[in-house]
């Protein structure tokens, strides 16, 4: 499926690859950047978090690739900043990728979206990926998310709104990643699978085998469940030998055989009710309501 969405055959959708501290996801995204250049599509990067230099001297080709710089001046603190974390919204974008001509519609890669997200609302940013999956202005969006540095709600978020996610984990080798991909297709159906990969100097990217667990889960303190008689005073739970004598104590609720027996066979001396009626007792057994005043 990674080299499927490497191919890149979908058109209007929008691609994430969650990374952490423990893996970087940036040379994958690097890998989705090539490949689209190789298919001669234009491709314009907002760059928050590395340098144009860096950027062009690993993909070793310039052309078709256009490079809005925000790594230099994100905040605009300067008089004559080159993009800023302000101007993302689907207004700036559209006009931003239409000012170059090109026959083919360009893909927009936005590293890092972490960057975005700390300086600008989850809703607004959710609001303007979502315009931009659309179509329109862009073929596809592909952004870079640390999935370590936002809360889970924001992450969550950004996830729903991917068409899909590529979760990586380092793997058992030292150039071994595995990937945890999750894709929605048009009609909603939705296909997980796991992959490992590795990535080589060219940024040519190498499926190797598919992973029998995609990823190792790392757990998030937020979702760690204390034990809650974990320090209370008692005990709330039984030994084996307390165990047993519950189990042998006759509840008072509960008759046992012998006392069922004795109190349906009644024995000698017990009492009884006997009734006679009398004259008064005008009962009528066709109408039993005869002596009501109706």
């Amino acid at each position: 499926m990674l080299a499927e969405l490497l191919q890149g055959t979908e058109t209007g959708g929008f691609l994430l690859i969650k990374d952490s501290c423990s893996y970087s996801g940036r040379r994958l995204l690097r890998s989705f950047i090539k490949a689209a250049l190789n298919r001669e599509e234009p491709v314009h990067v907002l760059g928050f978090e590395n340098s144009e230099e860096e950027l062009k001297d690993e993909l070793k080709t310039t052309q078709r690739l256009h490079f809005h710089n925000a790594y230099s001046d994100p905040l605009g603190w300067t008089d004559n900043p080159a993009f800023t974390v302000q101007r993302f919204c689907f207004e700036e974008l559209t006009r931003l990728v239409r000012q170059t001509s090109h026959p083919k519609p360009a893909t927009l890669v936005i590293d890092s979206l972490s960057w975005i997200l700390r300086h600008v609302g989850p809703p607004a940013v959710c609001r303007t990926l979502q315009q931009l999956k659309k179509g329109g202005a862009v073929r596809a969006v592909i952004g870079l998310l640390h999935a370590d540095v936002h809360q889970r709600g924001t992450v969550g978020s950004v996830c729903h709104l991917a068409t899909s996610v590529i979760t990586v984990a380092p793997g058992m080798k030292g150039d071994e990643a595995v990937a945890k991909i999750t894709r929605r297709s048009k009609s909603g159906k939705v296909t997980q699978d796991g992959e490992i990969f590795s990535i080589k100097e060219d940024l040519t990217v190498t499926v190797q085998t598919k992973a029998s667990h995609p990823a190792h889960k790392q757990t998030d303190p937020e979702e760690q469940q204390t034990d809650p008689t974990a320090n209370l005073t008692f005990n709330l739970r039984l030994s084996v030998t307390e165990r047993e004598a519950k189990e042998k104590l006759a509840l008072p609720f509960v008759f046992s055989k012998e006392k069922k027996t004795a109190l349906l066979h009644s024995g000698q001396g017990s009492g009884q009710i006997l009734y006679e009626p009398d004259a008064n007792d005008d009962f009528d057994q066709e109408d039993p309501d005869d002596d009501l005043d109706v």
